[in-house]
């Protein structure tokens, strides 16, 4: 049986290249999740997973999880993930049999799933499901030493249309701001965590953000056509995607959206466009091989009609997964542009009774805004899961929801693990008597401004997010 329509072996270059990048995207995710989970979700964490185990079944949250959970057991899941991810960076999954190699990659997306299944809201981002889905896609690529399967190429061009044209469409749909080309006067300054360049980004004449919103469209709404293309445009459309999510990267911090979407760019560019013929010997594929590729094209096939019906729908949603694998999702980011920055910021004191003349310390987070004279950070790829939730909560405090209380109460207690999500702890590890959260308007500041002040940002304050509180005899805050 000749397998010449099956492969693609001009494509073994790009199919290396994005197994390499995907592998270090892994790396990345179980680094975060082993280096934050006990604060967040641990048995003690602001959501603990044992308790959203109780409420949740496996059927609607398919995860390891729920055979057995302890922070010890998270952390050797987290740490499986990230040495199996490393192993793949290596090449290892190169060395083996086609068989040990689809199981090699389907270890991370198994340990993934199961984390992202119970991390509640501190998981609920559209890259999450990104990952997910690219993973799993990734699993039926093959190694370096079989022929490069057609189908699965096609599966992760599918799954880049559907991220940028689904993009594309809710901006259009949404704030009108995206039509008349005006978004970006102020979405460099309001986006959830600027980055080093972002204050430049803004400052940027107001014809050039105008462009910028222009090429945006054109990059998602016009460019995808063509990644099913032949060469090479096809490999011109990637070159766009890799352009525009690239000037993304380098603008703010979203992270590992910008780089994930490059990386899923690659497979669209062909050797010869590279430059890098793939070798004389590269095996066929087993007949087996072929016949799970074939199925899982046609069960992405079927589950692609959900996504399909929303982004032709006028009700269109964004970032949301239609089956609990996290398979076949529908994307989206920004299909409205806030005008004006909030920031919650969070203070402490020693003093015994709070009055007029407490001196108030301010707690400052590694990610976002708090000090003005603090330059924004680049934190991308990395994600500051806290960080960016304090965000959501500047825009309405109902995004709060159970964590906030919980993050009061520990930071009133001065636990160490919360202390280890902060860039400094301002009582140096004590508990502080009491603690509130007061809501500031932030704004960059004008070159002028900032050439007399050397601040980056201008912000005062406009509210109260959490009233002035101390901890009661039972261990709850209350108010004072």
């Amino acid at each position: 049986m000749s397998w010449d329509w099956f492969t693609s072996d001009d494509y073994w270059i790009s199919r290396l290249v994005f197994q390499k990048l995907l592998a270090i995207w892994y790396l990345v995710a179980f680094a975060c999740a082993l280096n934050q989970f006990r604060a967040l979700l641990g048995e003690h964490g602001l959501l603990p997973i044992p308790d959203f185990l109780a409420r949740v079944g496996f059927r609607r949250s398919p995860s390891l999880f729920h055979a057995h959970y302890s922070d010890r057991f998270f952390a050797a899941v987290a740490v499986t993930g990230a040495v199996v991810s490393a192993a793949l960076l290596g090449g290892v999954a190169d060395l083996v049999p086609v068989w040990a190699c689809l199981l090699l990659w389907a270890v991370p997306w198994v340990l993934y799933l199961s984390i992202v299944n119970v991390g509640q809201t501190w998981y609920s981002f559209g890259w999450e499901s990104l990952l997910l889905e690219t993973g799993f896609l990734a699993i039926f690529l093959g190694p370096a030493h079989t022929g490069v399967p057609t189908l699965v190429l096609w599966l992760l061009l599918w799954l880049l249309f559907r991220l940028e044209f689904g993009a594309g469409l809710i901006k259009m749909r949404g704030d009108r701001c995206w039509r008349d080309l005006t978004c970006l006067y102020y979405h460099h300054e309001t986006q959830p965590m600027p980055g080093p360049l972002s204050w430049y980004f803004h400052h940027l004449p107001p014809w050039m953000h105008r462009v910028e919103a222009a090429a945006n469209h054109g990059a998602q709404l016009v460019v995808p056509f063509a990644l099913f293309a032949p060469q090479p445009a096809a490999s011109v459309a990637a070159g766009v995607v890799i352009g525009t999510q690239g000037w993304l990267m380098i603008s703010g911090n979203f992270s590992w959206l910008n780089a994930l979407t490059i990386t899923l760019a690659v497979p669209a560019v062909d050797g010869a466009t590279l430059g890098v013929p793939p070798p004389d010997d590269l095996a066929a594929p087993p007949l087996w091989y072929g016949a799970i590729v074939i199925a899982v094209t046609a069960g992405v096939a079927v589950l692609s009609y959900w996504p399909v019906r929303n982004l032709l729908g006028r009700g269109q949603i964004m970032n949301y997964s239609f089956n609990q694998l996290h398979l076949v999702n529908t994307y989206g980011a920004f299909g409205s542009v806030t005008r004006d920055r909030y920031e919650v910021i969070i203070e402490g004191t020693e003093d015994d009774v709070a009055g007029p003349a407490t001196e108030w310390r301010e707690y400052e987070f590694k990610g976002k805004p708090g000090d003005p004279h603090r330059r924004p950070p680049q934190v991308a790829p990395y994600h500051l899961r806290l960080d960016w939730q304090l965000w959501f909560l500047s825009l309405s405090s109902r995004y709060g929801g159970r964590w906030l209380p919980a993050l009061v109460t520990k930071l009133l207690e001065g636990d160490p693990q919360i202390r280890g999500l902060l860039r400094n702890d301002p009582f140096a590890g004590r508990a502080p008597t009491h603690l509130r959260a007061r809501l500031f308007h932030y704004r960059f500041t004008t070159p002028a401004e900032r050439a007399e002040t050397g601040a980056w940002w201008v912000r005062e304050p406009v509210g109260t997010v959490v009233r002035t509180c101390r901890l009661d005899t039972d261990g709850t805050p209350v108010p004072v």
